[in-house]
């Protein structure tokens, strides 16, 4: 007798933006928490990352402030989450996948781009801290470089939906 195969499995992207949202739950920023997930075009996994501190700075001698002069805020101190993915890729990027919570700021397509990665699969494209010019220069920047990119869409329900 023939059993067929479970239909209500996770599809690829669903898969990927769920662990990014499992590893956005290792940030210790109280206010946001986002994450990144980097796969080859076998859908293996090459790299992860999630918004902090760079390593050797202890949490406690840094702000996680958001108002202030910038040496004052957090701002000038995390690491994002698709560049700590891009960081601990234990495989070369170029070509690969990026999927994030967010929309990548300036900063991280710059290192997006130089990275060799082709394609970006995002949940969120509203954070309040990016502002007009930021969001341009992004999309302006992965546009010139042929980068493709696309809002994820649920096909099943989220896990850990308080991370928006």
């Amino acid at each position: 007798m023939k059993t067929d195969k479970r239909k209500e499995y996770f599809g690829w992207d669903e898969t990927f933006m769920q662990m990014c949202r499992v590893i956005a739950n290792r940030s210790k920023d109280p206010k946001t928490q986002t994450g990144a997930c980097i796969v080859n075009e076998k859908n293996i996994i090459l790299g992860m990352g999630y918004n902090g501190f760079p390593r050797g700075c202890k949490d406690e001698d840094l702000t996680w402030s958001r108002e202030g002069r910038l040496c004052e805020t957090k701002y000038a101190y995390v690491v994002h989450a698709e560049m700590n993915a891009i960081l601990n890729a234990n495989a070369p990027t170029s070509g690969a996948k990026l999927y994030c919570k967010m929309f990548p700021c300036n900063e991280c397509a710059k290192v997006i781009i130089q990275a060799g990665i082709k394609e970006i699969i995002y949940e969120s494209d509203d954070y309040k801290s990016n502002t007009d010019d930021v969001k341009i220069a992004s999309h302006k920047m992965l546009d010139l470089a042929g980068i493709k990119y696309q809002q994820y869409v649920p096909k099943n329900k989220l896990i850990f939906e308080k991370n928006k």
